[in-house]
């Protein structure tokens, strides 16, 4: 395949049918979700399989293509998948979480239909119900340029996604009792690359071959739970082309840290001695790093890769410095050939600014975590639906949380943590982490411009030192130990969209909520009608649907 850029078929393991009409291509699949038994790191254990696969099959798409995904849960409890990064415009029906949809009952199936509209990059999807991330499920997600829109480097030999991930041996169900009983869930055991753990030294199979003096593209995400990772290659530089779906100025780096639910797409060239090399994966920020190597090969080379490990940066200032290092293209196309740097967000006016405080606190003798004094916990209608079929006043209240956390929050409130934000608003969030530990947080629906993250506390004086030009835009964010990070974004997706900490555990345990982003018309202009074969549950279980929206 060369360079991901070729009109693409999906990998599965069944057929799959392309219809293309005079609009945008369909592609059909058929997902079986099971559990099966797998030892990554040598201890035989209950995992979650896509069609026989862990991790599960790599979905590539190219702008634009309607992609259809009969999900068969063949489990023995509810699930539901994510696509994350996908920012399905109009369209949160499809996101595929707890606060937009019912999940799809054990023995039953649901198809997801959606779009990548207008978006170009390196995703991935996983399991967004309890802890089933945790034993697997996830699988990588690219997104290509179409053909006639040109992409800011030449195509590589070979296109491959590497998954990166912390692991650990108990099921996800006990992993889930750990929590509920208020116990945390320490260390990880270990740490994958594409769902296995070698060792250095050991009878490692070659997870890729490279031809001598060839160019390979590899999209490198942080599937894990709660572990910033750092990758390298040894005796390879990385070319950083493409970050959370936009081109980014092209720096080589020796080593990335790749935190929880960021991908990165570099260019590798194969210019060194034909041996063998070791790629690494390890924890950062923990007192006691795990790691884990795989072999990247020159083809037709026997000699075994150098038992001498490049070495990992230490300290957060290191990363941090490496967030500062990312630019965006400003001149490369986007998923349409208009320049990235075409939209000018630096000179937007702020007409709102919210700040977003995690916070953490016992409640009922078990600890818990929230944003501003909250807890999020799930209901069993699903917010979306219960604002759909105007009955929100019967699940959830908007806006328990002020813009402005307290000073000082001694107490978690366990509630639905639903804010409202005006369609086509032009929002300031400022994400403020008074703990020692590393943060990320993700935002479905949306791409946004992470401007600024610097130790201490945010002031509006701080927005001086906001990069108002070529901030990248993308859909996570990280704040550093006792320091803040501020995004920009306009909000004009309307739908019900997840923020949440990428720390699993955290999440798990109330460090999420939901913004409501309602447009005023009701209108197919700015939001499609509830899909025919979507699951009713809870209190909406059984009615008809509410009168569609027309244009």
């Amino acid at each position: 395949m060369q360079g991901g850029r070729l009109l693409t078929v999906f990998v599965c393991l069944v057929s799959t049918v392309a219809l293309v009409n005079a609009g945008d291509p369909y592609f059909y699949y058929t997902w079986n979700v099971t559990y099966g038994t797998v030892a990554p790191l040598g201890i035989p254990q209950q995992v979650i399989l896509i069609n026989g696969q862990f991790p599960g099959p790599n979905l590539n798409s190219t702008s634009n293509n309607n992609v259809v995904i009969n999900v068969f849960n063949n489990l023995d409890e509810p699930f539901l998948l994510t696509w994350s990064g996908l920012q399905h415009r109009k369209n949160s029906w499809q996101d595929g979480v707890t606060g937009t949809s019912c999940p799809i009952p054990a023995g039953t199936n649901y198809t997801y239909h959606f779009q990548p509209k207008d978006q170009i990059g390196s995703y991935f999807y996983y399991p967004s119900t309890a802890l089933h991330r945790f034993s697997g499920g996830f699988g990588g997600l690219r997104v290509n340029s179409r053909l006639l829109i040109p992409v800011p480097y030449a195509d590589p030999e070979d296109d491959h996604t590497i998954l990166i991930n912390d692991w650990y041996t108990k099921s996800h169900t006990a992993l889930k009792t750990f929590l509920d009983s208020g116990r945390t869930l320490g260390s990880p055991d270990g740490v994958l690359i594409n769902g296995k753990s070698g060792k250095v030294g050991g009878q490692n199979t070659p997870l890729f071959t490279m031809k001598p003096g060839k160019t390979y593209k590899y999209r490198i995400c942080n599937v894990g739970f709660k572990s910033t990772l750092n990758f390298r290659i040894q005796g390879h530089k990385m070319k950083l082309v493409e970050m959370e779906g936009s081109h980014v100025l092209q720096n080589d780096y020796d080593s990335l840290d790749v935190h929880v639910g960021q991908c990165f797409a570099v260019l590798v060239t194969a210019d060194q001695e034909a041996k063998s090399y070791y790629m690494v994966a390890s924890t950062r920020f923990l007192k006691k790093e795990v790691s884990t190597v795989g072999v990247m090969s020159y083809e037709g080379s026997n000699v075994q890769p150098s038992n001498v490990l490049p070495k990992a940066p230490v300290g957060w200032a290191w990363s941090l410095n490496q967030f500062r290092s990312f630019r965006w293209n400003l001149t490369a196309s986007a998923a349409r050939p208009n320049p990235q740097g075409s939209y000018h967000y630096g000179k937007i006016n702020i007409t709102r600014t919210i700040k977003l405080a995690n916070t953490k606190n016992l409640v009922d003798g078990k600890v818990r975590f929230g944003l501003n004094g909250v807890s999020h916990v799930d209901t069993e209608t699903p917010l979306k639906l219960a604002e759909y079929f105007e009955m929100s006043e019967k699940v959830f209240k908007y806006n328990v949380i002020k813009d402005e956390p307290a000073a000082k929050i001694t107490t978690l409130t366990v509630e639905p943590n639903v804010l409202n934000i005006t369609f086509r608003t032009f929002v300031e969030i400022v994400f403020e982490n008074h703990e020692r530990s590393m943060q990320s947080f993700h935002l479905d629906g949306y791409s946004f411009f992470s401007v600024a993250s610097e130790p201490g506390t945010w002031t509006p004086e701080k927005r001086n030192n906001y990069n108002l030009l070529d901030a990248v835009s993308r859909h996570t964010v990280q704040v550093f130990p006792k320091s803040w990070s501020a995004i920009l974004l306009t909000f004009d997706n309307a739908g019900m969209w997840n923020i949440r900490s990428e720390n699993w555990e955290r999440r798990y345990l109330g460090q999420q909520m939901y913004v409501s982003v309602l447009s005023p018309e009701k209108s197919l202009r700015d939001e499609y009608n509830i899909p025919l074969n979507t699951n009713l549950c809870g209190i909406v279980k059984g009615l008809p649907l509410p009168t569609p929206y027309t244009i």
